[in-house]
């Protein structure tokens, strides 16, 4: 992920899950001072064509950034640009990923149900299958997590980022783009917590001439699931960057029964980085 992000994108189903992703899809756009697309992709059949996006000005006023009776020409003195987006898809996953090819985004934040999801498109499965065909950094907001944006107040609590590492995928882009993304949101420096689940961890380089013995990185044994889960409630963890590689490497956080079994049991958003 660009150390500058110019577009976010937030595909949404306007269900409660998807009015906490739009919190921190709406706070991320407001750090980076960037264009937030919110995309409703409605199956023929029906849907939520009557239900209007979320009120981005009285969501503004709520967290005292704006007046709630200020001009929407308000939006560009905070220096963000809103563009909402209803398709008609008979494939929601189609429709998600046609428009993120046709709209390049630097982020996706993404509600995920996972397999007790109430909403078919936001189910584990259609969210990873969206991030696997885009290869965008994405944010997953699943159910339970204990999100890093409040939607009342709209303050962030982002201080301490868990990143797995493995040697292959490289990790190092990962650490970066979880590390710019909280950088970006908080203006300061946070805790990067590596880990690695093995006998032997990878060396990792942040780029810095002082720092050539390599990045810190926490050593565990067993369940690599487990051990991702047990850290970051151990650490309290307020993010989870998972380096990927598509479907191949130890790592992928998007593979299957692994990625379902982190985003139910993490207690913290998860945000994947492609690394292949």
């Amino acid at each position: 992920m660009s150390s500058v992000i110019r577009s976010v994108i937030h595909p949404t189903d306007f269900s409660d899950l998807s009015g906490k992703a739009f919190a921190h899809a709406l706070r991320i756009a407001l750090a980076a001072k960037s264009t937030l697309h919110l995309l409703h992709v409605a199956e023929r059949e029906g849907g939520h064509d009557n239900v209007a996006f979320p009120h981005v000005q009285r969501i503004l006023a709520q967290w005292e950034l704006m007046d709630g009776n200020a001009s929407p020409l308000a939006l560009d003195q905070l220096g963000i640009r809103i563009v909402q987006t209803r398709l008609d898809h008979e494939d929601v996953v189609d429709g998600i990923t046609g428009f993120i090819n046709q709209h390049p985004a630097d982020l996706v934040v993404l509600a995920t149900h996972g397999r007790d999801g109430l909403e078919h498109w936001l189910k584990g499965s259609v969210a990873e299958t969206v991030f696997r065909r885009a290869a965008i950094p994405t944010l997953f907001i699943a159910p339970g997590t204990r999100g890093f944006v409040s939607q009342v107040s709209g303050d962030i609590s982002l201080r301490r980022v868990l990143v797995p590492v493995d040697h292959s995928p490289a990790p190092e882009r990962a650490v970066e783009a979880a590390r710019s993304l909280a950088q970006c949101l908080t203006g300061n420096e946070v805790t990067m917590l590596l880990l690695h689940v093995g006998k032997t961890a990878p060396v990792l380089r942040s780029g810095s001439s002082d720092d050539a013995g390599g990045l810190p990185v926490l050593l565990r044994s067993g369940n690599i699931v487990k051990s991702i889960i047990d850290a970051a409630v151990e650490f309290e963890i307020d993010m989870i960057g998972m380096p990927t590689a598509g479907r191949h490497g130890v790592l992928d956080a998007l593979r299957g029964s692994t990625t379902e079994r982190v985003l139910r049991h993490a207690p913290c958003p998860l945000l994947a980085i492609s690394v292949a």
